[in-house]
């Protein structure tokens, strides 16, 4: 799958920083692109070694925070401690399954249409928000039985 777009955006990300334009940057970026989930450093470092061995755990770390940076990623942090990065896009919320690990994207008007008239009754601009809702996910509250 062609990420041309994304790959052109670090480019010039890292132009602009004046840091060097690698292999490595763009594979980890193409790796992190195709995963389509939350994933971990390590997970994107298991991805990456499995067909090019010569890239360490500490280029994949640097890289992801750099994406960061670059906006092409964002930073989660659910209440089980691990870092998960996901693709920067359109606002959404997660349910998290605090047995399984499960996350789960989901959008809802509604929500937001509420906190928006909550936050200007009382005077108050949202700036950013996060709204993770943690309990079992269906395929765990089915094996609990």
């Amino acid at each position: 799958m062609s990420h041309e777009v994304e790959l052109k955006t670090l480019a010039k990300y890292l132009e602009k920083n004046h840091l060097k334009q690698t292999k490595q940057r763009e594979l980890i970026l193409q790796t992190f692109l195709e995963a389509q989930r939350h994933v971990t450093s390590e997970d994107l470092y298991q991805a990456v070694r499995a067909e090019h061995s010569n890239i360490g755990y500490t280029t994949v770390y640097r890289t992801m925070k750099l994406l960061v940076e670059a906006g092409l990623a964002t930073e989660r942090h659910f209440d089980d401690g691990i870092t998960r990065y996901e693709i920067e896009h359109e606002h959404h919320d997660h349910l998290v399954c605090i047995k399984c690990g499960k996350i789960t994207e989901f959008e809802c008007e509604m929500i937001e249409k509420t906190q928006n008239e909550i936050a200007e009754s009382h005077g108050f601009e949202i700036l950013r928000h996060r709204h993770e809702l943690y309990g079992h996910c269906a395929d765990c509250r089915g094996s609990a039985n």
